[in-house]
């Protein structure tokens, strides 16, 4: 039997991350994964998605020469050499992990581990023991009962990037994250894509002034939006899908090649040994305490797995604060309410803390501001003017309750605001730090004017 101080079960962002910080902290340390290195993330999600993405921006550009003065004569997609490199960038940040494990001394055990009793876990028959047993077997597509994924006509996200052939024409089943990028990213490369969203707004987390403005980006670029509207049925007995869809009007047939769910993630929490454990699991979750412990001693659980935000980010923020809570380290639970949220479809969208109804709800006398990049020097000579940066503070104490973004470059702009209300920075601070010009961050400064009746540029 193989004796470690810490063994993680599961290695995405949340795992390989603190198996990594555990090595540094003088941990013997082992990490057990069933498939790749880097976990859906790095090979199914957050980064071969973002290669697509890039693909289908730099195809929009060529679309556009003309509007910056350029001249291209032929050009055109090569969908399976998109598809081709997006996997190449996978592969090497997969690679990029098994560097890291190397060089920070971790044993990486491949094979699907079960958790055992008296601190254990079981892979293919053999049994490895440690002091303390991180869980991060991370959320996989759900599937609904209406919807059930064939994998073929009817898909989740991970076969959505890595298709055969390009569908000429595709219906997207929810308007989270995952599936306004597919949206996007179809639609450039000229596939007829329409978007179901159930609740009244797509994006439905995001601000609602946000929501409306993607809403009609959307529809800009040619995609469908229908919101307030629920998939019931789908027939994959003919060629292509037929997808009964119920909206306030009635019932409404659309037809398709294929149908993408991105109605939100299941936890891979079945036959890993929980029940036989006696962890305690609530609505498809493992509960945890602030330190990501389970109501067994030595078992913890991070990333989706647990009741907190399901993004690759939080889940390496709490592998970091499990594994040093753990080594003996003074730690601050993490601040879910500070946490930000990116999507990177274009135009994309950031956001942290509060939205303005949620602000109203609560009853805070609020300010808000906002500035649009279409009056911004740098989104014009870019040719990115859609979208604007919205920003709401206490009005009494100057607290930045939230900032909301959509436009072009923005998921990278949105850590000022995260870092400003990680120090509990007032409106008048950020108003007097100087912003550089011309620059898209410089709305920040912009919206925060407006908030306090300064703005310059409006």
């Amino acid at each position: 039997m193989s004796k470690y101080d810490i063994i993680v079960l599961g290695s995405g962002p949340g795992g390989y991350v603190a198996a990594i910080r555990a090595s540094q902290l003088g941990l013997k340390t082992a990490v057990i994964e069933k498939e790749n290195l880097g976990g859906i993330c790095l090979n199914w999600g957050c980064i071969p998605t973002k290669a697509l993405l890039k693909s289908a921006q730099v195809f929009d550009y060529l679309k556009h020469a003309e509007d910056y003065g350029l001249s291209v004569k032929e050009y055109d997609k090569d969908f399976n050499a998109i598809v081709k490199r997006s996997r190449g960038v996978a592969n090497g940040m997969s690679n990029g992990v098994k560097f890291l494990m190397k060089k920070n001394k971790i044993d990486v055990i491949d094979g699907f581990g079960t958790l055992k009793t008296g601190k254990k876990v079981e892979v293919d028959g053999k049994e490895y023991t440690a002091d303390h047993i991180i869980i991060a077997t991370g959320a996989r597509s759900r599937e609904l009962p209406s919807l059930p994924q064939d994998g073929k006509k009817v898909i989740g996200y991970r076969q959505a990037m890595s298709l055969e052939e390009q569908p000429k024409k595709l219906i997207v089943v929810g308007s989270g994250a995952i599936g306004v990028e597919f949206a996007y990213f179809y639609n450039s490369i000229g596939t007829e894509v329409t978007v179901v969203e159930y609740l009244p707004n797509i994006v439905p987390v995001e601000d609602e002034e946000v929501s409306k403005q993607l809403e009609r980006s959307f529809k800009k670029s040619g995609i469908k939006v229908m919101t307030s509207a629920e998939v019931t049925h789908v027939d994959t007995s003919g060629k292509g899908v037929k997808a009964t869809v119920k909206t306030k009007k009635g019932e409404e047939i659309l037809e398709a090649d294929i149908v993408l769910s991105a109605v939100g993630i299941k936890s891979n929490i079945e036959n890993i040994g929980l029940e036989d454990v006696g962890i305690a699991v609530d609505r498809d979750k493992i509960l945890v305490n602030d330190y990501y412990q389970t109501n067994i001693p030595g078992y913890y659980a991070i990333g989706d797995i647990t009741p907190g935000q399901a993004l690759a980010h939080v889940a390496s923020a709490e592998g970091i604060l499990c594994v040093e809570k753990i080594a003996g380290m003074h730690v601050e639970a993490i601040d879910y309410g500070n946490v930000p949220g990116c999507t990177y479809c274009s135009p994309e969208i950031a956001s942290v803390g509060l939205t303005e109804k949620q602000a109203k709800e609560q009853g805070i006398d609020i300010k808000v501001g906002k500035f649009p990049f279409s009056a911004s020097g740098k989104a014009s000579a870019s040719g990115a003017k859609d979208g604007f940066v919205k920003v709401i503070f206490d009005a009494k104490y100057g607290e930045w309750l939230g900032c909301h973004m959509i436009g072009a470059g923005v998921t990278d702009m949105i850590a000022e605001a995260v870092l400003g209300r990680k120090l509990e920075t007032t409106g008048h601070e950020v108003l007097k730090a100087i912003h550089p010009h011309p620059t898209m961050s410089e709305a920040v400064m912009e919206a925060v004017a407006a908030a306090y009746d300064e703005v310059i540029h409006l």
